[in-house]
């Protein structure tokens, strides 16, 4: 697939351009995960995005979709997941599960509210064998959530998930452990004694959706919103219960000539209790559009920013994009199309983290960049994209080759 999706791209102007069909039966996307991550570095591994559109009438809908990946990033990151959806297996409600389970052995870990300056010279230095901003995290997670129909276009929505975190120190033969940020603190008793390990989580959830797409994976207009309640009780001795509100929307407006502008404001943030340190970057979400769910940074959020550079109790955040459909075509006798999607995107820490321990410096960052699309048949969509800071010449450059669009 990954040979074939070159070919594709070297021969657009030799392709007919065709009218989309309808899809049906047993569509399977599967991608050698060869790619690109700045923060994570090279992926290697398999993936398939796998759907089933029954008897096509429901197309771009799907009666079923599975997505299965084990992959490994040259920094060390091992990931296994599946991931299940679906509007027809219980009638009347919608059904969405994900299981995943992480290994990473140089967890990002920068500190809290954006109070420790960014040091790119103490960023996994082999010849000083300085790693400053990173510990070792193993994650299992388990998600579960429905939806039902209240009235027209608004759903109910609820949900539980499992959480379970391990952390330690790194212990990479290339890098002295007790340089970490995570160290210092542990060794100074900043992190609480019963969390500093990790732990596991139960949570819990419930609120309301309002969805009014004309296709999910790519909209051209309509609107995405939720807002729900997401919490957990102290069930494992972590000394930690939280209560979260989570908020997003999402609108697509229609332009010109295929053009669609899309924007994503969110916020999440605690109103009862405090999450433990490791919890805070979690990123809450009814669907996952991509395997990972964590920021402020990385690929999710705000494009461009480092993974995890900006981590506190709450955020605000925005995403702003163009997205523009350049060509149809039909390939391996399937239906494709290209894309450009040039972006902004903004990230604010609303609620810092213990600002009386860590103090508070810069919390927002914002960034600038573009993506390319390549979709087969709507809803597999590869995703080339690639981002800048602005105004801090600090971070790098970031990129990333996922699947789909990123809301």
């Amino acid at each position: 697939m990954k040979k074939s999706v070159l070919v594709a791209l070297c021969l657009l102007s030799a392709i007919e351009v065709m009218a989309e069909d309808k899809v049906s039966g047993w569509n399977i996307g599967p991608l050698p995960c060869v790619s690109y991550n700045s923060d994570l570095g090279f992926q290697y591994g398999v993936c398939a995005d796998i759907f089933n559109y029954g008897d096509g009438e429901l197309f771009p809908d799907y009666y079923h979709r599975f997505y299965v990946e084990a992959s490994r990033y040259t920094k060390g990151q091992t990931l296994l997941h599946a991931q299940y959806d679906s509007k027809q297996l219980i009638p009347g409600l919608r059904l969405t599960g994900a299981i995943s389970y992480q290994y990473d052995p140089l967890y990002y870990f920068y500190g809290f509210n954006g109070a420790e300056k960014y040091d790119p010279s103490l960023n996994l230095n082999r010849e000083s064998g300085i790693a400053r901003y990173n510990y070792t995290r193993s994650m299992l997670r388990i998600l579960l959530d429905l939806q039902g129909n209240v009235s027209g276009k608004l759903n109910w929505a609820a949900g539980v998930s499992y959480w379970s975190m391990a952390n330690s120190t790194h212990n990479s033969k290339h890098y002295d452990p007790a340089t970490s940020l995570y160290n210092i603190y542990l060794a100074e008793g900043l992190l609480p004694a019963q969390q500093a390990k990790g732990g596991s989580h139960l949570e819990m959830k419930a609120g309301l959706v309002y969805d009014s797409r004309d296709m999910e994976a790519a909209p051209s207009k309509g609107i995405w919103a939720e807002a729900y309640l997401n919490g957990s009780p102290d069930l494992f001795g972590t000394g930690s219960s939280y209560l979260k509100l989570v908020a997003h929307f999402r609108q697509y407006l229609s332009l010109w000539r295929g053009a669609v502008f899309a924007y994503h404001l969110a916020y999440q943030g605690s109103i009862l209790g405090e999450s433990p340190f490791y919890m805070l970057p979690v990123i809450y979400t009814l669907y996952l559009r991509q395997t990972g769910s964590e920021g402020l940074g990385g690929y999710n959020t705000v494009r461009g920013l480092i993974q995890n550079a900006l981590v506190g109790e709450g955020y605000l955040w925005g995403n702003f994009e163009l997205r523009q459909r350049i060509v149809d075509f039909k390939f391996l006798g399937e239906n494709w199309y290209l894309a450009v999607n040039p972006f902004v995107d903004a990230g604010y820490i609303a609620q810092p983290y213990r600002a009386d321990v860590f103090g508070v410096g810069q919390r927002w960052a914002v960034s600038a960049g573009a993506g390319i699309k390549l979709a087969m048949n709507e809803n597999f969509i590869i995703s080339f994209e690639g981002a800048k800071v602005l105004g801090n010449n600090k971070y790098p450059f970031g990129s990333a080759i996922v699947l789909n669009y990123i809301f």
